[in-house]
Formats: structure tokens, sequence, C-alpha cells
């Protein structure tokens, strides 16, 4: 099966996202698959190259606009390739875009990762395309039943949709035999962005007296974050440890108690990284925000689900845990078990052909 993947950025590129694909389309060459990922390069000229046995062709960019790269190269390119299953991950205009006008009679499979959230203006432009392009898919496939539900976009192309969680490599984030010994740790790792609530999170570190907080990525609110904590004095007890290499999160992941994702919008749709802390047996402590982050964390059974933008309820949460190992050792061996039984790259991998296989 020739499957052609579609998005922005590709690993080295680090993101949800770019890691979700890399995954996936290994485990399609793996299974005998001939795979290309069509990206944009992040200067004007194409690039072509192969990781592991993935052909990616990075198109020419001639500038980025509200996050999303503008390529007149990457269109042309989907209207050149002739897949057998062209598979977009969204939301990424251009791709979609791409796929409805120029992906022919092409089989259109859409990732629908998340709502547009943030960029109002965007939307306006974008909605009634975006309706088209929904309309056009042939499968939509969501990361959680949740989502399918409150997505108002989704509403109108229930019948399509189907809910695929994303995988992750579970033997990566063995459990350790001992839990952390050192000091009451909390982690937190990804994009220091907007809808992350790390500014809640940093608020509730007052009311923690004694906990330690690592907050492992870079971003935007880097500069912002900083000043908050020392504002409020909490040098001595929140860490910044920027950028961590992937081939180092298992280690990150057992320097701590509890995992905590306190975003507070709808763009955190699912948390790759929920997964990756209870398959390390981590608890977890995540927000309703009416996506897939309170159907991955199971409250009360593999963590704590509270409010968002709330400090006093996030670090009473916090608290519940840190000053109960039992109850640490409980959740973090439930949430290990749901990952190992719902939420393997092997099983996302198999779900994923089997819709490739009924549109054929």
């Amino acid at each position: 099966m020739k499957i052609l993947h579609v998005y922005k950025d590709y690993f080295p590129v680090l993101g949800g996202i770019e890691n979700h694909i890399k995954t996936l389309a290994e485990a399609q060459v793996q299974a005998g698959h001939k795979v290309t990922v069509l990206v944009c390069d992040p200067g004007p000229r194409t690039h072509i190259e192969t990781r592991n046995g993935v052909k990616v062709i990075k198109a020419g960019r001639l500038f980025t606009a509200a996050s999303m790269p503008v390529s007149l190269t990457q269109p042309l390119i989907v209207a050149r390739l002739r897949p057998d299953i062209l598979h977009v991950q969204g939301p990424y205009p251009l791709g979609e875009l791409s796929a409805w006008l120029f992906g022919g009679k092409t089989p259109f499979v859409l990732s629908y990762q998340s709502d547009i959230v943030r960029q109002k203006n965007l939307l306006r432009l974008y909605g009634p395309f975006l309706r088209r392009v929904l309309r056009h898919a042939d499968r939509i496939l969501a990361n959680s039943p949740r989502y399918i539900e409150t997505s108002p976009w989704l509403q109108s192309v229930k019948a399509k949709c189907q809910s695929v969680p994303i995988g992750i490599d579970v033997q990566r984030f063995t459990v350790p035999e001992h839990g952390y010994t050192g000091s009451p740790t909390l982690l937190f790792v990804g994009r220091l962005r907007y809808y992350k609530g790390l500014d809640t999170l940093v608020a509730a570190m007052r009311d923690l007296p004694g906990v330690h907080l690592k907050l492992a990525g870079d971003g935007p609110m880097y500069a912002q974050l900083q000043a908050q904590v020392q504002a409020l004095a909490l040098t001595e007890r929140v860490h910044f440890l920027g950028e961590i290499a992937d081939e180092e999160l298992p280690a990150l992941y057992h320097k701590a108690h509890v995992f905590v994702l306190p975003s507070n919008a709808r763009a955190e749709a699912y948390g790759i990284v929920l997964l990756e802390a209870m398959a390390s047996g981590l608890p977890c402590v995540s927000t309703e925000v009416g996506t897939g982050t309170s159907w991955v964390v199971q409250d009360g059974v593999t963590g704590r689900v509270v409010p968002p933008q709330d400090p006093t309820a996030l670090a009473g949460a916090l608290r519940e845990l840190v000053d109960d190992p039992e109850k640490r050792r409980v959740m973090g061996q439930a949430g290990r078990l749901r990952v190992e039984t719902e939420f393997t790259q092997e099983l996302m991998t198999q779900r994923v052909m089997a819709v490739y296989e009924s549109l054929l």
C-alpha cells in the first residue's frame, strides 16, 4: 500500500503530532508499506531524505502565518503523487485544502487532532472551507470519543468520525522497581504555551510548601513563567529544565512522584505525555476541558481531574497524591495497565490500517 502523510513538520522537530506521525509511519514501513511523509522545510527550497525507511519530502516554505507554513510547492506535490491513501493531520489548513482540491479520488483520511481555538481571525476566514473539507473527507479520526461528542465542528459529520487513540511505545517507559526517593516532586513535560495552564500550576505551588516542580520544555511562555516564579519567591522549588532529548524522557519520568498537565483550553485535545507518564507508573493530575485529557486520565482511578484555572483545586489534588504513597502506587499501576491495554502503538497502527483497508 502506498501511504502519504501530510502535515507541517516532522521529526526531528519535537511535538506530539510530529512524534505521532513518526511512530505511525515507521510502523507502516515495518509492515511492508511504502510510506511518504510530506511536510514543509524551514527554508524556501524543497529537500528529500529517508529516515528509517520513511521517505520525507520537505516542500519549500515561503513564510509562516498564524503558526502555519505557506507553501506553493506542497499542494503541487500532493497533486503529483498518486498514493493509495492520503492521510492529513489537522488542524493544518494548507494540508486540508491540498487534500480537498488536489487529492483527486484518492481516499482521504483526516486526523482531527483539535479544533482551531485561539486563531479567531483565521477561523472566521477558514471556517467555511473547513466545513467543506470535513464533508469531503472519507473518514475523520479523533483521538477520543469525548472529542467527537464535544467538538462543534464534528457534529454534522459524526457518521464518518471514528475514535482511534494515539498510542506509544510502552516498552520505552518501564516502571521502576522502587519509586523516586527524592523530595516530593511534580513533573510537567511539554511546550510552554498559553493553553498548558502553567500559570495556574505555578500559582498552586504557593499552597504546596516543600514540594518541587520540574518544568521540562521550552516555548513562548518561558519568560513570563520565570517572572511569575520570581515574583512568588518560588525559585528554590520550581525548576526550568529546558528541552529534554527524546531518549532522556523515560529517566525524567522516573525522577518524579506525580505528573501534572493543568491545561486550560480545548487546544489540549489529548496529551500524549499523559500516556508516557502513566506507562512510567506515575499518577496524573489533569483538568476538565471537555477533551480527551479527562478520558485518558480516569478521575479516582489513574489520577485526579480538576477544574481548569483553579489553583486551589489543583493544589488540593496534588497534595492528596504527594501525601499518600499507597494511593500513588495503586493509581500508577492502574495507569500502566490502561496504557498496556488501550494505548499501545501496535493497537493504534492496527486500528489506522483497518480504516485504510475499509476505504480501499
